[in-house]
């Protein structure tokens, strides 16, 4: 690929069936930035729905009523507070993008890979470093 021409538009099928020498060529590159990039949109969308449902609260009569507006407003607060965490992820993966060491662990160095990335874009570890964070964290949290 010339550094003139454009990145070629992948589907998922092709991203995932891509041989190992093409790992986070600029076409994969521009695949899962379009895909984060989608992902901050539906993100920031799932957020601003929340928070109007949550501002106009209907009919309240009835305690019951009342208690389960109540309770799902509590869950809301919930999905706000996780999604928010969500959008620095984003821009961090996209920057990361944009500096060309998206999909290699930020520990090891190593290829994430395809499968993990396409299950979640913002992930910054491989799969095994990741597993003895985690392991880790259950430990130190016990």
């Amino acid at each position: 690929m010339s550094p003139q021409s454009e990145p070629k538009e992948m589907s998922e099928k092709e991203v995932r069936e891509a041989p190992e020498s093409d790992y986070m060529n600029a076409d994969q590159l521009a695949f899962f930035r379009k895909r984060l990039i989608e992902l901050h949109e539906i993100t920031r969308a799932h957020i601003q729905e929340a928070k109007d449902q949550m501002a106009a609260p209907k009919d309240l009569s009835d305690e019951s009523d009342r208690a389960s507006w109540e309770e799902q407003c509590s869950i809301s607060l919930r999905i706000v507070d996780r999604e928010q965490k969500l959008l620095p992820k984003i821009q961090q993966s996209l920057e990361r993008i944009r500096l060309g060491t998206y999909g290699y662990c930020l520990e090891s160095g190593d290829p994430i890979g395809i499968p993990r990335l396409l299950t979640r874009p913002t992930a910054e570890y491989c799969a095994d470093v990741k597993a003895v964070k985690e392991i880790k964290e259950h430990i130190y949290n016990n």
